[in-house]
């Protein structure tokens, strides 16, 4: 199976495979650890490799420039099914977030690079973002955040990948089985949605949050900001 366009198809991680097996999710790989979720295969390439994101390799692009983002271009993966549920319950990703000090400059090296712009929020989040965009990859989102006032993200500087987001087949029972690895579920953003956070102490790398599934009555994305 391979999704048509634009899509994300591996995400490289500053992370130890332990802390990832630790929180519940299927490590495999025999050259390297890799975490697949739905159609993205997550490699973990140990916490000296980095911050948080090393790279990310999409198909389906332009280009391998998107505004100082670690990207790659690659060929789609075709795998004849979506990976099944991990241990944790994990499904699929909901969405990938980055966090730029130029939203306007972010979306337009995105549609240069040919991605899929679905909608540009200009309304505050909670996590302090005043505006937000929206694009297509795959089965999942990339969200954009404009930093909030006082980041560090300031002038030219360039995007930087933040975190990632996970839907979950049954939040209450993952939260409860993670113990103090993760927050307490919480309403989200999104109406008739849930989100949990995992701690700092998982160490996966990057802050990663977990999400009930979308409402089967629900349009589908653009949504907004979810993981914080």
């Amino acid at each position: 199976m391979s999704v048509a366009g634009p899509a994300l198809q591996e995400i490289v991680v500053a992370a130890h495979a332990s802390a990832w097996r630790d929180a519940g999710f299927r490590v495999g790989g025999d050259q390297a650890a890799v975490v697949d979720v739905g159609t993205v295969a997550i490699g973990l390439a140990g916490a000296g490799a980095g911050r948080r994101v090393v790279r990310c390799g999409l198909s389906g692009i332009r280009g391998e420039s998107f505004d100082g983002l670690p990207i790659v271009r690659k060929e789609a993966r075709v795998v004849e099914e979506s990976a099944p549920p991990h241990p944790n319950g994990v499904v699929r990703i909901d969405h990938l977030v980055v966090f730029t000090p130029d939203l306007d400059r972010t979306v337009a090296a995105g549609e240069t690079l040919g991605l899929d712009l679905r909608r540009i929020r200009d309304e505050p989040a909670p996590a302090g973002s005043p505006r937000q965009a929206f694009f297509r990859l795959g089965e999942l989102l990339l969200e954009v955040a404009q930093a909030p006032a006082g980041s560090p993200l300031a002038g030219d500087s360039p995007a930087r990948f933040y975190g990632l987001a996970f839907v979950v087949e049954d939040l209450d029972a993952t939260a409860a089985a993670l113990g103090e690895l993760c927050g307490e579920p919480h309403d989200a953003v999104q109406p008739g949605r849930r989100i949990a956070t995992f701690r700092k102490e998982a160490d996966l790398g990057l802050p990663v949050a977990l999400m009930t599934p979308r409402p089967s009555s629900a349009p589908a994305p653009p949504v907004p900001h979810a993981t914080g």
